[in-house]
């Protein structure tokens, strides 16, 4: 069986957002791990207004951080508690019919990607952390079980393994796939959105004093599109999303949206309750635009020798469960318990394994999932349709294979593939 190790084992980590960060912050707890992190940008950021942080992904962080870390990290980052969930029929002939009204939990929360990739950085030690580090190369060192990573200044380091959480055009996945990664590049999903942050007093002022009663998150179902409002920064601002049916997908993933396109969009809407009010907040910036959501609709494995990925470069996915983030804190939590036991460099490989057979089919899952409710969610189920009854039908369990991983089983598992994985590598050698 795996055990603590004595040797100093370093870790670079590629790629500087939300899933890259979790991970040093997971590493850094682990005495025989030195860990550095490299993100290509010139500043530690994220672009996006907000993250809904469900029961499974609260679970994670609570794994990864000692203590009271995950509440005193959450408090710092603004996060708003969910107290109430409520899904609304947005067009046709039942416009304004709530399909589900759900209170929800303290244990979950909505908040600000920004502001808790903040929270997320400002512990780490500032000599780990590295910005305009774009990287060239992965190569192996002959002779040994590392790797040199090689960046576009020219500078290179060599570590015994490389996690890459460079995002859904990964430079470490092309590494990772090789000849396959072609294949199984991110491609268009189907949809497209976008996002506005506006002040509480601007949102009520639009769309109404009674939706902001409490701090609700609300999902309004209509043709072809979905809308949602949600509370965030302490209650003091409204992230407002439009999102839409792709109905012709193009390479470029950023579009151009104004007045004009956003009433096209949402034309079965206009003599609903929401929409004209959501097409204002859409407009309160100066560069409105919209993103297609891309996905991987698969991915034959996670890892390669002392290479492998996490997050949305190993499984990038729509966000119609709300789940992407989630993911990417249950890799970190899935990884600080792997790299945890390991005992010298040449095990490493084994821990990439074991990640790799633990964390591939869940995600998978959830990715194909999503995309099943973003189609569901834009009306464009055949059978239920908009109608409020058989959409709540539909969706009343959809979440519950997601919300109900055992953390610490799920841990179990990984340390059993990991013993496995060793087992199987001693073997070889012996043989």
């Amino acid at each position: 069986m795996a055990a603590s190790a004595s040797t100093q084992l370093h870790i670079a980590i590629i790629g500087g957002g939300l899933a890259g960060v979790t991970l040093a912050n997971a590493l850094n707890q682990i005495s025989h791990i030195q860990v550095q992190v490299y993100e290509a940008a010139a500043s530690f950021t994220e672009r996006g207004a907000a993250v809904a942080l469900s029961t499974n992904a609260l679970q994670a962080l609570e794994q990864i951080f000692p203590p009271g870390g995950k509440d005193a990290l959450l408090k710092k980052a603004g996060a708003v508690p969910l107290n109430s969930v409520r899904s609304v029929v947005g067009s046709g002939p039942h416009a304004g019919k709530i399909i589900f009204d759900s209170a929800g939990t303290e244990s979950e929360v909505v908040v600000h990607r920004a502001s808790l990739l903040r929270e997320l950085v400002s512990p780490l030690p500032q000599d780990i952390l590295h910005p305009n580090k774009r990287l060239s190369s992965l190569k192996p060192v002959s002779g040994t079980h590392r790797i040199e990573v090689v960046f576009e200044d020219g500078t290179k380091g060599e570590f015994d393994g490389v996690i890459g959480a460079d995002g859904i055009f990964s430079s470490v996945r092309s590494h990772v796939l090789q000849d396959k990664a072609q294949k199984y590049a991110a491609t268009p999903a189907g949809f497209w959105d976008c996002r506005n942050l506006v002040p509480m007093a601007r949102a009520k002022a639009v769309l109404g004093e009674d939706l902001f009663a409490e701090d609700r998150q609300c999902g309004w179902v209509g043709d072809g599109a979905f809308l949602m409002h949600d509370v965030l920064e302490n209650s003091t601002m409204v992230q407002c999303v439009i999102s839409a049916v792709e109905s012709s997908p193009t390479n470029n993933r950023k579009r151009s949206l104004n007045r004009e396109i956003l009433t096209k969009t949402l034309q079965n809407w206009l003599d609903g309750p929401i929409a004209k009010g959501m097409i204002e907040l859409a407009l309160d910036q100066d560069d409105l635009h919209g993103y297609s959501q891309w996905e991987h609709k698969a991915t034959p494995y996670y890892s390669a020798g002392a290479v492998c990925i996490i997050g949305d470069a190993a499984h990038a996915m729509t966000p119609w469960q709300g789940s992407g983030a989630a993911m990417a804190f249950e890799d970190a939590m899935v990884m600080q318990e792997l790299l945890s036991q390991v005992q010298s460099p040449i095990q490493i490989e084994a821990a990439f394994k074991a990640y790799d057979a633990v964390r591939r089919p869940r995600c998978q899952r959830v990715i194909d999932s999503s995309r099943e409710t973003g189609m569901i969610l834009c009306g464009q189920n055949a059978d239920a349709g908009l109608n409020p009854e058989k959409l709540g039908q539909l969706l009343a369990t959809k979440w519950d294979f997601i919300a109900g991983l055992d953390m610490k089983e799920h841990k179990k598992d990984a340390v059993t593939k990991l013993n496995d994985c060793i087992s199987e590598a001693l073997n070889l050698t012996e043989a």
